[in-house]
């Protein structure tokens, strides 16, 4: 048998019919509703009834302050229908199926940590980057969520000397939010006209804006991590998200690190950053070996 593996983000729910060793079999997605939980809640039964016969166990990725033990989401992340939802015992009204949740950004970090470049790491940080900063954290080989359920929450770390969250927040300042607003700003253009594959393309032919607003992205995004590793002192920082398939975003993540080390008189630990290995699956991966580790 196999399990229904559900990815949901702002824009779509991805699900797909995945085997234990996280072979995909068959995939899809549904617009995310965002009116109310019932219509989301009607999507997961649809998309269930169509491989019932087929699997025996469902997981899912989601945004949002997630306890995976009890199946409750606090805080919704970009889905307000969802706050204080308890998932697990609203999806018994169409299945008595083991079911698990989990939130995506930690999904992305389990994934890496069973079959990507955490894999050999006992102690390591995934960051992903896109309409804000999420993550997680690993110890000890394990996902560690912290007293709140809030550790990997990137988005709300602070940097610069203002106490404004729309000025200062890490995900104001780290995201590819952030690189699209300062592209726009510099060319005095909408945002809405952009996207991060055209800013790339920009950044490749050598366009001043767009490789100073790189520049500055990478920055940012440095000083984050360096501080991340001062205070847990990971093996590996691993960087993900849509963002993180351009080479070149890594590269100058780690030419502003260098910056960094370089104006330290003292010999400390570097931080080792590299790409994540999964992108687009990554958090259907991580959902499955979520289950996998509560249901072995």
């Amino acid at each position: 048998m196999k399990k229904l593996i559900f990815d949901v983000g702002a824009s779509a729910i991805k699900y797909a019919l995945m085997d234990n060793d996280a072979h995909i079999y068959e995939k899809g997605k549904e617009v995310t509703p965002h009116d109310n939980f019932e219509h989301f809640l009607t999507i997961l039964k649809s998309i269930y009834e169509k491989y019932q016969t087929q699997i025996d166990g469902i997981a899912l990725s989601l945004p949002g302050t997630i306890d995976s033990v009890r199946g409750q989401i606090y805080a919704p992340g970009g889905l307000s229908y969802n706050e204080n939802i308890n998932l697990v015992d609203k999806m018994r009204s169409f299945t008595q199926l083991p079911i698990t949740i989990e939130n995506d950004g930690k999904s992305a970090a389990l994934a890496e940590v069973w079959k990507g470049n955490l894999k050999d790491c006992q102690d390591g940080i995934v960051i992903v980057v896109g309409s804000g900063l999420g993550g997680g954290i690993i110890k000890d080989g394990q996902l560690w969520k912290g007293q709140h359920l809030f550790a990997g929450e990137f988005s709300y770390i602070f940097q610069g000397e203002g106490t404004s969250f729309m000025e200062n927040a890490w995900a104001v300042k780290g995201s590819t939010t952030a690189l699209i607003m300062d592209v726009a700003r510099r060319k005095n253009i909408e945002a809405s006209q952009l996207d991060g594959y055209r800013i790339f393309q920009w950044v490749e032919a050598l366009d001043e804006e767009a490789c100073a607003a790189l520049q500055t992205l990478a920055k940012n995004l440095a000083i984050g991590i360096y501080n991340l590793q001062c205070i847990l002192d990971p093996q590996k920082i691993l960087i993900g998200g849509g963002i993180s398939q351009q080479p070149i975003l890594i590269e100058k993540i780690q030419e502003e690190l260098n910056k960094i080390y370089e104006k330290i008189p003292f010999d400390i630990p570097h931080a080792q950053i590299d790409n994540c290995c999964y992108y687009n699956d990554s958090n259907m991966i991580g959902a499955l070996y979520n289950f996998l580790t509560m249901y072995p």
